[in-house]
């Protein structure tokens, strides 16, 4: 494809923008650690929802719903739309929670909750485990991705220099992570969610500017469905937003959704499996928006929002870009047949000028925003859960100035041993990456060393320090990238810890008897009892079989439920003091606290919301799947039962406004929420 001087004038322009607006705010990014992780807690609802929205629209996610759709129609999009249920239930009982948790990161909350060795090992294991394989695998993933989409856009030229040959794909996606990493770095989460908004409207305008094109070259909406309805066999198999269908013999299942695979998404998985993103009881970076919202009201509405955008307003110009190249597209692209390349191939065909500039903009903003992130959430784990709170906590060591200094020599000359090594020895790039990623560990030791001599390290110590971890993952997740084929492996291994732990994340909350024991028993029993499972029951079903899934999923929940419980009630509960200081830190109520609440004078408290959290959740459910489904309705053509769908979410949203404008937080919180108004 070739760009124009407009073209790239556009992508230019979007450059600057972006970077301008991240370094804008350097100077209150880097006053505090509160600062440079969570926006010094001063979010609007608005800014923080809409930086969710971005984060997990990633330069692949079209790829991935076109694939889907190419494969089963519309409804292929089940295998993620069930997770709105998990989301809903963030919103409405544990958004406030979160919030008034008052922690930085998700697995800070380990050491509110729970006491002693078992709290501070829980919470140094999550806070490495999610910072350093977990992310640089999402880091890696989107980054080839993103190579994957230059190269059948722009077909670059390599580049020749000193004996290498790098790909000028590679160059252009270095470009993008460069500049992110640099505002990134420079100005932390003021940087990422003001860029994300501005990401977010672009890329949004290009998925729908590409959506009404490639509508167009197929000949309409109606040549469209006629066409799709040939493919697919009927209309209804193509378009249907549903899962299954109803015949003469009763519920009709799909060859790729057996009813148990479909039971066990729409009954089990969203609150049983712990994934990124989709963390049963909240967790990640949707927590770490609500942490920097500035009230609890704003933490639930910028988590309310984030689900209407994510499921019912933003699928649909993917959707419709994908049916549209089944049809431009039938053996997708290249000898692969690659059906999700489709999407970029399209973009290069049927845009004309300005429009590719706009949409290779669009592409780099859903890249950039993803790893901006990306980073920020990785480096405040290894800051403020591993690095502050085990390797230099706030207080001077007279003891670690020796140690730190012949740690800073040993890794400084083992980086310049690996940089040597790899480029005039071994000639291979992860050498000298891990050189580089040495040296870099080397001067945070002087750094911390020197800080640590002239008394405790102060805030922005740590912000310095911060800065360093981010630029730490970003150079160790260009490794990752150029291993990730034999690094997939390792993914499923580490998502097998969170198979069956979904429901002890969420009993946490509300029920005291939970104890640090219960998780790591949890996580254990999930890893263990998964990999006995794909490696034995698994192997009886045929290759793709989506019932192999299903069945490892119930018996690993089962199975690692029975051993958490089992563990919980065999061990000692926490203390009293600890979970007096947590519920008077929290609030959560219900009938699982009444112990605790009734020994500190609260009495038999409700959880937030009450009753009408339940059926604040089911309108949520209901309010989003009918948006989506009535847009959908719209979009074919179909406007009476959309508009009828659309009139039940409108219903659906009013109740949840009403119960918003009734609700009042207990009279302790209250004074807390208007101390904070007060001091603002």
């Amino acid at each position: 494809m070739n760009l124009t001087a407009i073209d790239w004038a556009i992508v230019a322009a979007y450059f600057v923008f972006t970077a301008a607006i991240g370094f804008a705010f350097t100077k209150r990014g880097g006053e505090s650690l509160s600062e440079y992780f969570i926006s010094g807690r001063q979010v609007p609802w608005w800014l923080a929802g809409a930086s969710m929205v971005a984060t997990t629209f990633a330069a692949d996610t079209p790829l991935v719903v076109t694939g889907l759709v190419a494969a089963h129609g519309v409804a292929g999009n089940w295998l993620w739309w069930n997770m709105l249920m998990s989301g809903m239930l963030t919103v409405f009982f544990f958004a406030r929670l979160w919030r008034r948790a008052n922690v930085m990161t998700d697995v800070e909350f380990a050491e509110i909750r729970y006491s002693g060795k078992p709290a501070a090992a829980l919470r140094g294991f999550r806070a490495l485990y999610l910072a350093i394989p977990i992310n640089l695998i999402i880091l890696g993933w989107v980054t080839r991705a993103m190579i994957k989409i230059l190269t059948i856009s722009l077909g670059l030229r390599d580049v020749h220099f000193g004996g290498w040959t790098i790909s000028g794909e590679v160059i252009a996606v270095g470009i993008c992570f460069l500049i992110t990493v640099a505002y990134s770095v420079a100005a932390g989460m003021w940087a990422v969610l003001w860029t994300d908004l501005v990401q977010f409207v672009i890329k949004m305008s290009a998925v729908i500017v590409l959506a009404v094109f490639a509508v167009s070259a197929v000949g309409g909406m109606d040549v469209l469905k006629a066409k799709l309805a040939t493919h697919f066999g009927s209309e209804k198999a193509a378009l249907s937003v549903l899962p299954l269908s109803f015949g003469e013999g009763g519920v009709i299942a799909y060859a790729w959704m057996p009813l148990l695979s479909l039971a066990v998404f729409l009954g089990v998985q969203w609150w049983a499996a712990w994934y990124p993103g989709a963390e049963p009881g909240g967790g990640g970076y949707v927590a770490q928006r609500i942490f920097s919202a500035k009230t609890e009201r704003d933490g639930v509405l910028a988590t309310l929002a984030f689900q209407v955008a994510h499921y019912a307003l933003r699928p649909w110009p993917w959707i419709l870009t994908g049916l549209a190249t089944v049809i431009l597209y039938p053996m997708g692209v290249g000898p692969t047949h690659d059906k999700e390349a489709a999407y970029v191939q399209a973009f290069v065909d049927l845009l004309p000028t300005p429009w590719r500039g706009f949409m290779m903009a669009g592409f780099a903003a859903a890249y950039m925003s993803t790893v901006a992130t990306q980073l920020n959430w990785g480096a405040s784990y290894l800051v403020n859960d591993f690095y502050r709170r085990f390797v230099i906590p706030a207080a001077a060591h007279e003891t670690s100035k020796g140690r730190s200094s012949r740690v800073s020599i040993g890794a400084a000359i083992l980086g310049l041993v690996c940089i040597v090594a790899g480029l005039f020895v071994f000639r291979r790039t992860s050498v000298v990456y891990g050189g580089v990623a040495s040296l870099i560990a080397a001067l945070v030791w002087v750094v911390a060393a020197r800080t640590t001599e002239r008394g405790a390290p102060g805030e922005r110590h740590y912000v310095t320090i911060s800065r360093w971890a981010t630029v730490f993952l970003f150079l160790a997740s260009t490794v990752v990238t150029a291993h990730l084929s034999s690094v997939e492996g390792a993914w499923k291994l580490l998502l097998a810890i969170g198979a069956g732990t979904g429901l002890v994340f969420i009993l946490r909350w509300y029920w005291w008897r939970i104890n640090a024991w219960s998780e790591i028993s949890a996580m254990i029993a999930s890893f263990v009892i998964s990999l006995i499972m794909m490696r034995t029951v698994a192997l009886r079903f045929a290759p793709g079989d989506p019932n192999a899934d299903a069945v490892v999923m119930l018996v690993t929940v089962a199975i690692s439920t029975a051993v958490w419980l089992t563990v919980t009630f065999v061990t000692a509960p926490e203390k009293d003091a600890v979970l007096d200081s947590f519920y008077n830190r929290v609030r959560p109520g219900g009938p699982g606290w009444a112990r605790v609440s009734e020994r500190l004078g609260y009495g038999r408290e409700q959880i937030p919301g009450g009753a009408l959290a339940w059926t604040n959740w089911v309108a949520g459910i209901v309010a989003v799947y009918a948006s989506l489904f009535g847009i959908g309705k719209i979009v074919f053509g179909e406007l009476t039962p959309g508009l009828v769908m659309l009139v039940i979410a409108i219903l659906a949203f009013s109740w949840i406004a009403r119960s918003f404008r009734s609700e009042t937080p207990p009279p302790a919180i209250a004074k807390r929420q208007a101390q904070a108004v007060a001091a603002d």
